[in-house]
């Protein structure tokens, strides 16, 4: 009977040498600035069982500003072994809880591309003085207003390596430039989302290349506007919005995302 503790706690020990360590999510939340001194208020997160720098993503929110989405996506991120910044554009937090006063938010910021820049790069430079951080190795997404974000910073040129727009808005004040562009951009949307019309996708995949940018476009087959927010349902019946959740498109986007960011940051 002896000799079967002694061998049951040998195994016990032996497991727990030779397993992995245990995800340990840190997450702070973080008050930072733009250039006019507007405070921004965000939220770092990693896994500290990680040592080591690696890459690091920041993620613009919805036009509902920095809320608890885009701070899960910020902690799916830092469970895949980055470094996640969840931005703030708005400033001071600020968040939306109806359409009118979102699309009041985003429509200033999205108005504004020299504000929009130092609001983002302001977060970029934060993420990447953190220490866990390899400041090389930078990447961004983005959702619904925070997509269309995302491929504007990458059409000013900001130093990136990959944009992922999901359901983000494709128009845009500029457009990219041959030799301009330091991203390579992926695009996820859905393909009965009636914010994104024919003529739009087939503008900006023209545009794309003509610029000779690294990108991809998913078109996924069945999805609305808003198809990887499981919320999507709700604010839809509520508000009376084309927004629709869909289970596949939304683990199939973050799949093909997870395989962009291993392309990407390889080397």
């Amino acid at each position: 009977m002896k000799s079967l503790f002694r061998l049951s706690v040998l195994y016990l020990l032996l497991s727990l040498i030779g397993s992995p360590a245990q995800a340990r999510l840190i997450s702070k939340n973080i008050t930072y600035h733009d250039p006019n001194r507007t405070p921004l208020k965000g939220m770092i997160v990693y896994d500290d069982a990680i040592t080591g720098k690696r890459p690091g993503v920041l993620v613009v929110h919805e036009w509902w500003g920095m809320n608890d989405y885009a701070r899960k996506r910020a902690k799916m991120l830092a469970k895949l072994g980055y470094t996640a910044l969840a931005l703030d554009m708005y400033g001071n937090g600020l968040t939306a809880s109806h359409p009118k006063d979102a699309g009041a938010f985003a429509s200033k910021i999205g108005k504004n591309l020299p504000l929009a820049r130092a609001r983002f790069e302001a977060a970029l430079t934060v993420l990447k003085q953190h220490p866990t951080v390899d400041a090389k190795k930078t990447a961004a997404i983005g959702y619904c207003f925070g997509g269309g974000i995302v491929l504007q910073m990458a059409r000013l040129g900001v130093d990136l390596k990959g944009v992922a727009s999901f359901h983000g808005s494709l128009g845009s004040q500029i457009r990219a430039k041959k030799g301009q562009i330091k991203a390579a951009v992926r695009v996820f949307n859905g393909e009965d989302d009636p914010f994104t019309t024919p003529e739009q996708i087939k503008a900006f995949k023209r545009e794309m290349q003509q610029a000779d940018v690294d990108f991809r476009f998913y078109n996924y087959p069945g999805a609305k506007h808003s198809f990887t927010n499981p919320e999507a349902d709700t604010f839809g019946k509520r508000f009376d919005l084309p927004l629709a959740y869909n289970k596949k498109a939304d683990e199939a986007s973050w799949q093909a995302m997870k395989d962009f960011f291993r392309e990407i940051f390889a080397n």
